[in-house]
């Protein structure tokens, strides 16, 4: 993954920032010995960003498409409203094992609703409008998980795409890589819609923060 912005300022902001919470340390950890390419992981700043919106914006539903491990639901989860919740979203039945583990020691157990499968399948069965929606998942859906969630997010709500810079790929005029030009189109459609307001944050991958009109 390419760093975009010089690796002294980032260990800087990073020991100036807050702290990954000890459960999360140990999640990350896990993550790194147990499962394969653990660099989708979140990571500690990322998931501080997270859950200071999460904290700034104590969203009652949060949706969430690619659980992974758990790190991010649970980095968001830290700044849910009293009774709020989040629908998690992950195709891959290997990865439940860890996600229970970690989500049953933080005590959120019982406001994260994991669902299991396609994730274009699921959105439109979960009937519910959210204040948050995190997108992470398989980057070749971007567009198709945006126009399935832009109805079901309530005006004010944020949406949130993670790897929106693909390693800095997108800038290429010319490629015939299928997931970075369907994220030049995801970019593009997200900067030209109307129905929000958009700002892309150029640390590690790229995340794309997005709030409804």
């Amino acid at each position: 993954m390419k760093e975009f912005i010089d690796q002294k300022i980032l260990d800087y902001v990073d020991l100036y920032s807050q702290q990954e919470p000890l459960l999360l340390k140990e999640l990350n950890k896990e993550t790194n010995l147990k499962v394969l390419n653990p660099r989708m992981l979140s990571g500690s700043y990322q998931g501080r960003i997270l859950s200071i919106i999460s904290k700034i914006l104590k969203p009652k539903m949060v949706l969430e498409i690619g659980t992974y491990t758990g790190y991010s639901a649970l980095c968001i989860a830290e700044g849910l409203d009293i009774g709020g919740t989040i629908d998690t979203i992950d195709i891959n039945e290997e990865l439940q094992q860890i996600q229970n583990k970690f989500f049953g020691k933080s005590g959120f157990a019982k406001q994260i609703n994991q669902h299991l499968g396609n994730a274009l399948d699921i959105i439109p069965k979960i009937n519910k409008t959210f204040d948050l929606v995190f997108l992470d998942a398989d980057k070749e859906n971007y567009i198709e998980y945006f126009n399935l969630i832009i109805d079901k997010v309530n005006s004010g709500g944020v949406i949130i795409a993670d790897n929106v810079l693909w390693s800095g790929k997108v800038i290429k005029a010319d490629t015939n890589d299928l997931v970075t030009n369907k994220l030049i189109e995801f970019n593009n459609l997200i900067n030209k819609d109307k129905r929000i307001e958009n700002i892309i944050l150029p640390f590690r991958d790229g995340l794309s923060i997005c709030r409804k009109i």
